[in-house]
């Protein structure tokens, strides 16, 4: 295995201090498991990348440390059917209640399930991020029998149980504590006996049932179905059910040995899943709860939080499409997992791989600050491999502008990417994910469209020193035809007009000028007000294109 070293950072950012905490929960010479549980129930969204990448970035900072170190991906694909996503045909209502993995996948899908379906993106996604992990079916592990021993466990101290539960019930009996189920459909707590585990139902498959009876000594359970099915089995036999979420999780973390796992706000309040399965853990199961830091929730600029069920949230392989792997893992890796994230899929994005190409710089120069140089060894390597990055990174903005302005079109990309010193294959990826974001999220108003034949009218209408300065421009294009040497003609035209030095430093005065001088300019070339850098918009248009739009 190839560890990439993180010398020369020498401040602990808190992937470190997490990951010191949990070597020294583990103990020396363990092997050290970090967890993560995702439900296929529907499109796996981005706000669920924060449940892998917490915990992969601190077992990534383990394994560079040279420690034995696991992480675990739990696939909570036997949860049931709660509910249809949006877009997804009605008629899939008919198998909510039944176990994820036993819901036919959606019309064409090459999957042999709905959440086989589900998690195959999700899957691609972490290989592409360089996320390595166990996977675990959850399906696989009940229905083999590998709980059994647990689930009769659970069976066994199920009034301790309901009596832990019972010290944080605040509803009336009976109501539904959220989707989770606390108690099998059982009042527990004084009302009808409680029991941990839901079977699935031998008749129609789905979880509406209820317990009846259950002997200790045989193990014989007795359940009833709302479609009227009802049987009596041995539950050491039995593998179709599971253990309620509250008492599930608390049981694989000790089966698992699992030493850190985070779990977001609605899992970490006071009485919730997290804080219940600490008492489960340790009286029952006589393991010990990981350490579990709550994190935030993750966004995209301009929408609220993220849910799966509301349909249409972006996923992180949409994530991937735009951004590149190490500026996404670099979101992750900046913020504290109780700091929000937003993803940008707006011109939001621009700003973001600004202030990346600007650490990127800093790091190159070594002036970046130690957990500068950290998160940036975090975004860019893993403890096995270096991550994908754009040999001949050109600004994102700059890019996207090019792209839209020239339509894609491979001569003129080539042509302009050759101005700005990089060639398409050394471009990319970031071209390839600059191109997906215009064609994919860039506003329709932001779309820049490029004259086809001079506004001889406007031309016509321009005053002497306007008409002087469209004449400079047009007269100087090709004296140093960069970004660089465009940018300094644009800004100069109305520097030499007012007789000024190249070099001065602009006055509220002469800001004003320059202003008025690029509203003629993007009149001209795109009949609007404003439009994309205006250096980077002759770039695009080429310096044929531009004079003849300018009257040359």
């Amino acid at each position: 295995m190839q560890v990439v070293e993180t010398a020369g950072a020498p401040e602990p950012d808190w992937v470190s201090t997490m990951a010191d905490e949990v070597v020294e929960r583990a103990g020396p010479g363990t092997r050290i498991v970090c967890a993560s549980g995702l439900s296929p129930s529907g499109p796996i969204h981005l706000g669920n990348l924060r449940e892998v990448m917490t915990p992969h970035l601190v077992a990534d900072e383990i394994r560079r440390r040279g420690h034995d170190c696991e992480h675990l991906v739990s696939w909570d694909d036997y949860d049931r059917f709660r509910r249809v996503p949006a877009g997804v045909d009605p008629a899939w209502e008919e198998h909510i209640g039944k176990p994820l993995s036993e819901v036919p996948a959606p019309f064409g899908s090459p999957f042999a399930n709905w959440a086989e379906h589900f998690k195959a993106p999700m899957i691609a996604a972490l290989a592409d991020l360089g996320v390595p992990f166990r996977g675990i079916s959850q399906t696989g592990m009940y229905t083999s029998g590998a709980y059994r021993d647990q689930v009769l466990l659970a069976m066994r101290e199920r009034a301790r149980i309901d009596g832990i539960l019972g010290r944080f019930r605040t509803k009336k009996k009976g109501a539904p504590e959220n989707d989770d189920e606390d108690g099998a459909g059982q009042d527990g707590a004084g009302g009808r006996e409680y029991y941990p585990f839901k079977p699935y139902c031998g008749g129609c498959g789905r979880d509406d049932t209820t317990i009846t009876a259950y002997d200790d000594d045989s193990t014989e359970m007795t359940y009833t179905c709302a479609c009227g099915f009802t049987e009596t089995v041995p539950l050491r036999e039995f593998t179709r059910g599971k253990l309620v979420w509250k008492v599930d999780w608390p049981m694989r973390w000790a089966y698992e040995g699992v030493h850190f796992e985070p779990s977001g706000v609605d899992h970490s309040s006071p009485g919730s899943s997290y804080q219940v399965g600490g008492l489960i853990v340790d009286e029952v199961f006589g393991g010990r709860q990981p350490i579990g830091p709550m994190y935030a929730f993750v966004g995209i600029t301009g929408q609220a939080k993220m849910s799966s069920s509301r349909g249409s949230v972006p996923t992180p392989g949409d994530a991937l499409e735009i951004l590149e792997v190490p500026v996404l893992r670099w979101q992750f890796a900046r913020r504290r997992p109780n700091q929000a994230i937003k993803v940008a899929f707006d011109q939001e994005i621009h700003r973001l791989y600004d202030e990346w190409d600007a650490l990127e710089r800093k790091v190159a120069a070594g002036t970046a600050g130690g957990i500068e140089t950290t998160g940036h060894v975090r975004a860019v390597t893993t403890a096995e491999r270096e991550l994908t990055r754009t040999p001949e990174p050109v600004a994102y903005r700059t890019l996207a502008s090019v792209v839209d302005v020239t339509a894609g079109d491979p001569a003129q990309l080539e042509r302009i990417l050759a101005g700005l010193g990089a060639t398409p294959e050394g471009a990319r990826p970031r071209l390839d994910r600059a191109t997906a974001w215009v064609e994919t999220y860039m506003p329709d108003e932001a779309h820049t469209r490029l004259r086809e034949e001079p506004d001889t009218a406007l031309l016509a209408s321009l005053g002497d020193q306007e008409s002087e300065a469209v004449a400079m421009l047009r007269d100087h294009l090709t004296d140093d035809w960069s970004l660089d040497g465009l940018t300094t003609l644009v800004y100069g035209v109305p520097k030499k007009q007012a007789g000024l030095p190249l070099d001065v430093k602009p006055t509220d005065e002469l800001k004003a000028a320059q202003r008025r001088f690029f509203v003629v300019v993007y009149q001209l070339l795109v009949g609007a007000d404003t439009g994309p850098r205006l250096p980077t918009l002759l770039l695009a248009a080429g310096p044929e294109r531009v004079r003849h739009l300018l009257g040359g």
